[in-house]
């Protein structure tokens, strides 16, 4: 009985899937998934991308938001970090490690020679099938993730991440506007409506 309703569960996820226009645009596109839409949302509305812009990108495996970030910088430097395998992107440096661990840091200091000007993160829990735990989880992360921003990022720099609405949203509302100085929350229409993600544009640092 159990098989039988995960089954169920499988096909109906990979029907869901055919019929997203943002998943069949993602095949024709040649991107590595439907997540590159809502970086490309994201760009279209805060412009904070541009074509020497050096840039972060932090949970980016398979590497859909690395794709978008090759296409648009030509003259900056793009780093891209996972615990996980992403194949290789054109003009992207990627490096598999812990991003909080201390030679992870490191490694994003001496790269970017405390010229950073963007952090992207698109990183959210592996799923426990919980999804309260799971929002929990992935917002944690962005709490760690804005933690470390004003010691990486020049003054005017820029952090965009998914979050979760619900638990722990209010701390990150409030660590955002402690430490930047235009925080603004954004839904692409390419996040799927039942989804309770979005996505906050943080800009300026706050001198401390």
């Amino acid at each position: 009985m159990k098989k039988s309703k995960r089954s169920k569960k499988s096909n109906s996820w990979k029907i869901k899937q055919h019929r997203d226009p943002f998943f069949k645009r993602s095949k024709t596109m040649g991107y590595r998934s439907r997540a590159s839409f809502k970086l490309i949302e994201l760009n279209d509305k805060f412009k904070f991308i541009k074509n020497n812009t050096n840039l972060l990108d932090l949970g980016s495996s398979p590497g859909s938001w690395s794709q978008v970030v090759s296409e648009i910088i030509t003259n900056g430097k793009i780093l891209s970090i996972d615990i996980k395998n992403m194949s290789p992107v054109k003009n992207v440096n990627f490096y598999k490690n812990d991003i909080f661990e201390k030679i992870t840091k490191d490694k994003i200091k001496d790269f970017f020679n405390g010229k950073l000007q963007v952090i992207i993160s698109d990183m959210a829990a592996d799923t426990t099938g919980n999804k309260t735990l799971d929002s929990i989880r992935t917002n944690q992360l962005c709490l760690e993730i804005l933690s470390l921003s004003p010691k990486v990022l020049v003054s005017n720099g820029v952090f965009v991440s998914k979050v979760f609405m619900g638990e722990d949203f209010d701390e990150i509302v409030k660590l955002a506007k402690n430490l930047f100085k235009e925080v603004k929350f954004f839904k692409p229409m390419s996040s799927r409506n039942e989804s309770k993600e979005t996505y906050v544009h943080c800009k300026i640092l706050k001198t401390l």
